[in-house]
């Protein structure tokens, strides 16, 4: 039986950009390697922790919202804990029928974000089209 779940992670902050995506595409490979389905990503940028953690001042968050198996999660965290640019992370399960609605709500408003910049990619593709359209017939 699939479960509804929040996985809150921090990054190393001394990673760059395209290790930062790396990471961040590793942790998304092993959610669905055991069985996770993921609904949204919350990429929340680089912020300052509330205590140093391994040192670190910093670290760059993201949330991810997924719908797996109760026993895949233990094999998650065990890579989490594995991997040393993780420097913290927290798995909530959303049980309840309320939490559950508060979990689509979150995943609603997160993956629109990531929509919303495709959407309007298209629409300044459109006008250039119809301009060479209005060329070609004059």
């Amino acid at each position: 039986m699939t479960k509804k779940y929040e996985l809150l992670f921090v990054l190393k902050p001394t990673l760059v950009e395209e290790e930062l995506q790396a990471k961040i595409n590793y942790l998304k490979e092993i959610l669905e390697k055991n069985g996770a389905v993921i609904a949204a990503l919350q990429d929340m940028g680089t912020r300052r922790l509330a205590y140093q953690v391994e040192k670190f001042e910093r670290g760059h968050y993201g949330v991810f919202y997924f719908e797996a198996p109760t026993n895949s999660i233990v094999e998650v965290e065990r890579n989490l804990r594995i991997s040393e640019d993780f420097i913290k992370f927290m798995t909530v399960k959303y049980e309840k029928q309320k939490e559950i609605r508060h979990w689509n709500k979150l995943v609603e408003k997160f993956s629109a974000k990531k929509e919303e910049p495709k959407t309007e990619e298209v629409k300044s593709e459109e006008p250039a089209a119809a301009s060479t359209e209005e060329k070609t017939e004059a």
